[in-house]
């Protein structure tokens, strides 16, 4: 049976870049953005629907429930899958600990500036992203509209909180995108630390774009260029702008307390 983990990162904090790297090697599959949280989730939802109160089998969907992964990466042939997935949301991660008891999720971070400016250096680099497809045009509407209380940054970051503040620390390891991209090696090595699993030697020197189990992102969907990685040394990689110069100032001092990770 392989060993399932998880991944819980805020969008532009690495999570494509740190699943290249780790899909070096031959034994793990960090996936994409994954949909097991959501199908985990739409069969404990039916638990409120009148069929199933009126006939409650509730050990029949926990059998269900309990599957869901297995069955998900039956034919991936790795060992060791790493799922994202927005799974330290306080109702995914509940749902989670029904159906597994060992859970160990690796967690994301970035400075929430920077993660703003990437999606607004990105948009305005790039027609089709999705940030230019709402009604908000300017620099400032558009940090607004990322930030809403409905959408994945703002989700991510509930449930980094939600981990960090009541969660024991041996379920979670923290990773901040400073570290990835310039302490490369230790970071990859304390991720290898925190789940329990043999290490391999990575080529840091040679990252690809992002690709497991044959597929690799439909870009078009979302905006041509989303998951697009700078392919080489990571030590090479450096952002062509400061966020800091990009996103509004009114919308850095709103957003900045958004760090509560950084002591």
């Amino acid at each position: 049976m392989k060993d399932i983990f998880f991944l819980h990162g805020l969008p532009r904090a690495g999570n494509t870049v740190f699943g290249s790297i780790m899909n070096q090697n031959k034994d793990v599959a960090v996936t994409a953005n994954s949909i097991c949280a959501d199908i985990i989730g739409e069969i404990y939802s039916l638990q409120n629907t009148d069929i199933f109160k009126n006939f409650p089998d509730y050990n029949s969907l926990q059998n269900v429930a309990k599957n869901v992964l297995n069955n998900y990466y039956k034919d991936w042939k790795q060992d060791y899958i790493i799922d994202r997935a927005p799974w330290g949301f306080p109702i995914n991660l509940k749902s989670l600990k029904k159906i597994k008891k060992d859970i160990k999720i690796i967690v994301l971070v970035r400075d929430i500036i920077e993660v703003l400016g990437s999606f607004l250096d990105w948009s305005e680099r790039e027609s089709s992203s999705f940030v230019n497809k709402y009604a908000a045009k300017t620099r400032e509407e558009k940090c607004h509209m990322l930030m809403n209380k409905e959408g994945i940054i703002v989700k991510e970051l509930i449930g980094i909180k939600h981990l960090l503040n009541y969660q024991p620390k041996e379920l979670y390891h923290i990773v901040d995108f400073k570290d990835l991209v310039k302490d490369t090696e230790n970071t990859i090595n304390s991720v290898y630390n925190f789940l329990g699993i043999p290490k391999v030697k990575h080529d840091f020197d040679n990252i690809k774009q992002f690709k497991v189990n044959n597929m690799v992102y439909d870009d078009a969907i979302l905006g041509n260029g989303l998951h697009t990685l700078k392919e080489g040394a990571i030590k090479e990689y450096k952002e062509e702008y400061n966020a800091y110069n990009i996103v509004p100032k009114n919308i850095i001092d709103e957003y900045k307390q958004c760090n509560f990770w950084i002591k």
